[in-house]
């Protein structure tokens, strides 16, 4: 009998000491769904008026100290560095560090940053805060930190992976996107980092969402490499009912580029950090969408139920095409966002934003749902972002996909050879891939074309480009009201069999 008292009491031992505490997103949850049963809190600024009215010049010189770097004197590969507060960064983010046995709030202190030439009241700053926070890792060079996550602003974050630049960036949720009532931009208020262990390759972050209308949790698994990938874990309670709800949504900048060449003379042929939208649909089909900069707000959507991809893609690799050695578009990453199991029936959303420079994000793509349940009630996605310049992984290997997109006013040559504008406008569209390069120059390869009711096609052909073994499209176009939008789709075809991803176009209104 005593014997089994002593097994027994072993086994609760026993219990006890192998239990081990562990944060996980199940913990800020249950923070975000008490949040959303309550009236929201909009967060209040706490900044003195020289750093809530500084101009980005003057922001850009408060440094972080590198020598103060969290986790400098730990065995780890990763590093914390922060954002100090200012300009419309003007509410502080809390930020906490996970261990093995606690959470503990890793707090503000002046002395982490040079203030550089800005003039401030010492006193002023010491009861300021973090306004995010950015990770440093070896990622070029061994015993060399580059910096590879950024998380500043609203619910933004960027992520890089081997010899890329900082381009396009990811977003928590997007809310009302385009819709006439305006956009609410949800921000992350709270995080919580894990303490990487000294040969971790891998970085665990948790997020707290927080906006009028919806609150979530998140967790992100950053795997930094030659390609980044982020793993992402979220939980979405709504507060009240919205109109339109961004799910992964992709932030990035099309200014001009062969489709849609500079009104003015520049020396950059082109300036994006992304040239089109690519979607692996639920079917299997494969769309690419090329970017415009439009003279008004444009909106694109693609219906798929269960998508298995989509992502914003800077396909053009070629430093020629941009000639810009400052800000190197020609190494900005694609982003990638591939769903983990069934998110039901939907649709992909491409807004374009007017814009005339370089600095205005207004290229904005995600997945919404069709139905969204009741407030309160729980809302669940997994899926991860790929950060790549290896454009060839994110197409079908069996399609052709689509090199470049040009536009020109379309003409026909005469008699004597010289060209004739016949009122048309022209695509040229070449299409690349490894089975194209298997056919034989004289292959039957035509185009498979459609317009709307806004346009009529005059010309579709296809013929084999010998530089690059693979085929260009022509497509000439007549539209029929310049001030509405015109939508066209085309693939190329060899009889019956399908040989490409769908070149979708919208051609903007011209007004």
């Amino acid at each position: 009998m005593k014997q089994l008292r002593w097994l027994g009491a072993a086994v609760i031992l026993s219990l006890y000491t192998t239990s081990v505490w562990a944060f996980s997103i199940d913990d800020v949850a249950k923070e975000a769904k008490s949040l959303a049963g309550k009236g929201y809190e909009a967060p209040k600024s706490n900044l003195p008026s020289v750093f809530r009215d500084m101009k980005y010049a003057d922001y850009q010189q408060i440094q972080f100290n590198h020598d103060k770097a969290y986790w400098n004197k730990l065995k780890t590969p990763f590093k914390l560095e922060f954002y100090h507060q200012g300009m419309y960064f003007d509410t502080p983010v809390k930020i906490n560090e996970v261990t093995a046995s606690s959470v503990n709030r890793i707090k503000y202190k002046p002395d982490y940053f040079n203030f550089g030439k800005v003039k401030h009241d010492k006193d002023t700053v010491k009861n300021l805060g973090f306004a995010g926070f950015k990770v440093l890792y070896p990622l070029n060079n061994k015993g060399k930190n580059d910096e590879i996550v950024s998380m500043l602003g609203a619910s933004y974050f960027r992520i890089i992976g081997s010899g890329q630049v900082y381009g396009l960036s990811a977003r928590g949720l997007a809310i009302d996107t385009a819709l006439p009532s305006g956009e609410e931009f949800p921000r992350f208020r709270e995080f919580w980092i894990e303490r990487p262990a000294p040969k971790a390759n891998w970085l665990v972050v948790y997020a707290l969402l927080d906006s009028p209308r919806a609150t979530g949790a998140y967790r992100f698994i950053i795997r930094p490499g030659q390609d980044s990938v982020v793993d992402v874990q979220s939980k979405i309670y709504l507060r009240d009912e919205v109109g339109k709800l961004g799910v992964a949504p992709l932030t990035s900048m099309f200014l001009f580029g062969p489709n849609q060449p500079s009104p003015v003379a520049n020396y950059r042929p082109e300036m994006h950090d992304s040239n089109g939208l690519s979607i692996h649909a639920g079917n299997g089909e494969w769309i690419w969408r090329p970017l415009n900069n439009p003279k008004h707000l444009a909106v694109s959507t693609f219906t798929t139920e269960n998508p298995k991809g989509f992502g914003l893609l800077q396909r053009n690799r070629n430093f020629h095409s941009y000639e810009d050695l400052d800000d190197r578009y020609d190494l900005r990453p694609s982003a990638w966002v591939q769903p983990e199991g069934d998110w039901g029936k939907g649709r992909v959303e491409l807004v374009e934003i007017p814009t005339n420079d370089e600095t205005n994000d207004n290229i904005v793509a995600f997945w919404t749902p069709d139905q969204l349940p009741a407030p309160g009630k729980e809302m669940n996605f997994k899926y991860s972002i790929r950060f790549t310049r290896d454009e060839d992984k994110l197409h079908d290997a069996e399609s052709a996909y689509v090199q470049q997109t040009r536009r020109s006013v379309g003409d026909v040559k005469q008699a004597n050879l010289t060209r004739q504008p016949d009122g048309t406008i022209a695509f040229i569209v070449d299409y690349s891939g490894a089975q194209l390069k298997k056919l034989p120059k004289d292959a039957p390869v035509a185009v498979q074309a459609s317009i709307g009711d806004n346009g009529e096609i005059v010309e579709n052909s296809a013929r084999f480009n010998p530089v690059t073994k693979g085929w260009r499209m022509m497509l000439r176009v007549k539209v029929k009201d310049e001030k509405k939008t015109t939508e066209m789709r085309a693939a190329l075809v060899n009889g019956d069999k399908t040989l490409s991803e769908t070149w979708s176009y919208q051609l903007p209104a011209n007004e």
